[in-house]
């Protein structure tokens, strides 16, 4: 799969799909077929709008549409956004507020570059730029980058979040969300040993598979089942002529999107047919919830084959970060050395991708000597529960309240329980240990095809999970 007649042929079925939809759309919506009352035109004219629509989507990148917002003190901002520091692979931008203090903490927000753009993460950048100066990792699609920019690895990956913290300076908060969360802590190490002084204030991991070994799950059973060479023949192309990044090897979107929709084929088909009969009736518009989803959700980027190859074999496989054995640039990174830097995990209790304990590393580095101070809480939002834990703090603290209360021992009931008549009689499934099962039925291994992006859907998955989220709550909030 490794040739350009295999990347053009699948720009050829979506450009393909997308011409059958704008051919169906125009001939629907012909005034003479209004005259005859016939559904099946109707039809024809909302299947074209959607169809040409979601195909279109594939190869555009959403904008940011932030033009402005209502702060606390009840007046309208405007919001612009600017390029800090421009690279080959990767931009650092700024959401510039009219009228914004300067008292405001600096946080930067590590997009994810799993097959979708930062714009994902739209609703976090809204709801932080009331009180935050928001800065966020753009990272560019690999097609459009030429083979004279070079590779682009996890360790190149790694040297771009370095670069972007010593420009905000020490007084940066640092929010890594879902597959970067491993590479930030990576990164905070590095620029511990090289230059202490620009290290960030804090950082928060959310969903990050630092430790994947810590617990199994069936993605992470998927990357100990292939070897490289079948993932990198199965799923690396080369970039076709229509693009500027011709003939750079990259893992494509559209290969990613297919895989992603693979995983629920039937949720999504519905949800395509419902959007279809709602055109056909005048319900739909351009900013309703289908719309708005599949609008982000379809956008794909390619990513370098560097990248994607060196995370699987290096976080996935050999667990580079969590046995502390990291090497960036010829030079071993120490997580020890992190010990002025407030660290925080957050993991989902019921998550199925990124299980609980891989968000944290299980070996502690025998130079760790961080500052003791612990917190931990457990909330519940969205349905799932999210436990967060603090697993270094910064010297600045010297001491920090539990928020997690105690729990209260109740007496005993004095009445005596009686056996109920239909009492189990088979022992209890430890849940612990039903987590930790490797493929109970191993005669059903997943297709390459289908599991092509095993980490990068956990990280989407996690991404869709947090858009649903922020959709919902701004619909309850307007």
């Amino acid at each position: 799969m490794r040739n350009m007649a295999t990347y053009d042929l699948m720009e050829t079925i979506r450009t393909t799909n997308q011409w059958l939809g704008a051919s169906a759309l125009a001939m629907g919506s012909y005034p003479a077929f209004s005259m005859i009352p016939n559904p099946a035109f109707e039809w024809m004219r909302a299947w074209g709008e959607v169809t040409e629509r979601s195909f279109q989507r594939m190869v555009v990148k959403p904008d940011w549409n932030i033009p402005h917002f209502t702060a606390k003190d009840g007046k309208d901002h405007i919001v612009s956004i600017t390029k800090v520091v421009e690279r080959d692979f990767g931009d650092l931008i700024h959401f510039d507020v009219a009228g914004h203090s300067d008292d405001k903490p600096t946080v930067l927000l590590v997009a994810p570059m799993s097959g979708h753009y930062a714009t994902l993460l739209r609703k976090t950048v809204i709801s932080l730029l009331p009180d935050c100066d928001v800065y966020i990792t753009d990272w560019h699609n690999a097609r459009d980058i030429p083979v004279s920019a070079g590779k682009f690895d996890i360790e190149d990956y790694t040297l771009y979040l370095v670069d972007f913290m010593k420009h905000l300076g020490p007084d940066t908060h640092v929010i890594a969300v879902c597959q970067p969360a491993p590479l930030t802590l990576a990164a905070t190490a590095y620029l511990a040993e090289e230059e202490p002084a620009a290290q960030p204030r804090s950082l928060t991991l959310i969903g990050g598979p630092i430790d994947p070994g810590a617990a199994a799950t069936e993605v992470t059973d998927f990357g100990h089942s292939v070897t490289m060479g079948q993932l990198e023949e199965a799923m690396i192309q080369r970039v076709g002529f229509k693009f500027a990044g011709v003939g750079r090897l990259v893992y494509p979107g559209l290969l990613q999107l297919s895989s992603f929709i693979s995983m629920n084929a039937d949720k999504h088909a519905k949800a395509f047919n419902d959007q279809i009969s709602r055109a056909a009736r005048g319900e739909a518009s351009d900013h309703d919830k289908h719309n708005e989803f599949y609008d982000e959700y379809l956008a794909v980027m390619d990513m370098t084959a560097e990248f994607y190859l060196s995370t699987v074999e290096r976080i996935f496989q050999n667990h580079e970060i969590a046995s502390n054995e990291f090497v960036v640039a010829g030079r071993k990174v120490d997580i020890g050395k992190i010990t002025t830097v407030a660290v925080k995990t957050v993991e989902g209790g019921e998550d199925d991708i990124t299980a609980p304990g891989q968000c944290r590393i299980r070996k502690r580095p025998a130079t760790w000597n961080p500052t003791p101070v612990t917190m931990a809480f457990s909330q519940a939002a969205a349905g799932a529960t999210t436990s967060a834990r603090w697993c270094w703090s910064s010297s600045r603290r010297t001491a920090a309240p539990r928020l997690r209360p105690r729990r209260r021992r109740t007496p005993p009931r004095s009445r005596t329980r009686h056996p109920k008549p239909c009492a189990r009689t088979e022992p209890r499934t430890n849940r612990s240990e039903a987590a930790l099962t490797i493929c109970p039925d191993l005669t059903r291994r997943p297709s390459l095809y289908r599991w092509g992006a095993f980490h990068f859907t956990g990280s989407f998955l996690l991404k869709l999970s947090l858009l649903t989220y922020f959709m919902e709550h701004d619909d309850r909030a307007r």
